[in-house]
């Protein structure tokens, strides 16, 4: 066995550094939907083991070290959620939502391989990465102003195409301004046109993990008319890595499944080598919240970005949100209020995203930044911003 040196006083020093450095930047970020009210000590035990997750959860391989039940128990409390039929069900922890939408689009092609992709200009942008990866020629359709897609943009540009199989990508919580594409809006243009060669990859990254808890409800789901849905685990449920959820149908995915002896399991996913820890931190997430945890954590987001919506507007600031959604979008921030709450900022577009860790009282000392920043800029200018 090789002996390890101890790590000598100034990399010590840089890991203090970094420590104090990170505990800062997570006090004070508004701007980006990652969830940090988390406390996963109790699996810190687990870090020893090499766990890696090849293969498919559903199958049993000749690798032991792995977390494949957790990953299964997790694929089904999301499926639940979004009424997959019970026999009829697959999917596996990702790395993120990159990756789950990767996949969505990857069973797409292999189901219908000269079909044209259809995806709104306000769709995350490794969609346009993932269809440049996988090569299939796409389309993007107009967003409305509260950034949902433009469905008569899209029914017109589906009914010149409409010779060729269809592979629509709808987002459910968009970046910028969380709005959600209605699946059945969606699956009723698609109908309407006879367009029966069809796949529809519902990008629910954000807003996914509380879907079925709004109220009025968004059709997104897999009753819906969606034939597979995506979402980020460190999002709203929150991880100290970076991970994601796909779900789709076994049909789908059993049309790309190969046997793999080496490892004694089907080869179903992106990766071969897959992250074991993330599915168990996401199991013992959803075993403390289950489903009204999880509701009661949107509700008191909901709460908060109401709240912080109506501050804004006592400011004069014009805020507004979609209807649901714990983001509230705002006029582009100054640039110091920006870079101290870290916030998301698109064109002339600025958000804070009210995250269940998020506080009223985060929400007035921002309040009260981005006052005092105004104030001085119109004094500066002389006249009213």
């Amino acid at each position: 066995m090789v002996n390890k040196r101890n790590l000598a006083e100034k990399d010590r020093k840089r890991l203090e550094n970094l420590k104090e450095s990170l505990g800062r930047s997570r006090d004070t970020f508004l701007g980006y939907p990652v969830s940090k009210d988390f406390d996963y000590s109790e699996l810190t035990p687990f870090l020893q083991y090499p766990i890696n997750n090849l293969g498919d959860p559903f199958e049993e391989g000749t690798w032991k070290v792995q977390t494949h039940q957790m990953e299964k128990e997790v694929v089904a409390f999301f499926a639940r959620l979004f009424r997959a039929q019970p026999k009829d069900y697959w999917g596996y922890v990702t790395n993120g939502g990159s990756e789950s939408n990767l996949y969505g689009l990857y069973l797409a092609r292999e189901m219908y391989p000269k079909a044209m992709v259809y995806y709104s200009e306000s769709t995350h942008y490794s969609v346009r990465k993932n269809i440049h990866l996988l090569n299939i020629p796409s389309i993007v359709i107009r967003s409305q102003e509260n950034g949902e897609i433009d469905y008569e943009d899209f029914e017109n540009t589906l009914r010149m195409n409409r010779h060729k199989p269809a592979i629509v990508l709808t987002t459910f919580g968009t970046t910028m301004k969380e709005a959600k594409d209605d699946v059945s809006r969606i699956k009723g243009i698609l109908r309407n046109l006879a367009v029966q060669d069809h796949y529809i990859h519902c990008d629910a990254a954000l807003s996914g993990s509380y879907g079925a808890f709004m109220e009025p409800r968004v059709p997104f789901d897999f009753k819906d008319g969606a034939d597979s849905i995506s979402i980020s685990g460190h999002k709203f449920v929150g991880s100290p890595i970076p991970c994601g959820v796909i779900i789709t149908k076994r049909g789908h995915r059993d049309r790309i499944a190969k046997g793999i002896s080496y490892i004694g399991s089907l080869d179903t996913t992106i990766t071969g080598s897959r992250n074991g820890h993330s599915p168990l931190f996401l199991w013992y997430a959803l075993k403390q919240l289950g489903e009204e945890g999880m509701k009661a954590r949107y509700l008191y987001g909901l709460e908060v970005a109401e709240y912080c919506k109506n501050q804004l507007n006592e400011i004069g600031v014009k805020a507004w949100s979609n209807p649901g959604s714990l983001t509230v979008v705002m006029p582009r921030t100054p640039e110091a209020v920006k870079q101290k709450w870290q916030l998301a900022t698109e064109g002339e577009v600025s958000h804070i995203i009210c995250m269940p860790n998020v506080t009223k009282s985060q929400i007035d000392e921002f309040i009260e930044d981005l006052a005092k920043t105004e104030e001085l800029e119109e004094e500066e200018f002389g006249f009213d911003l």
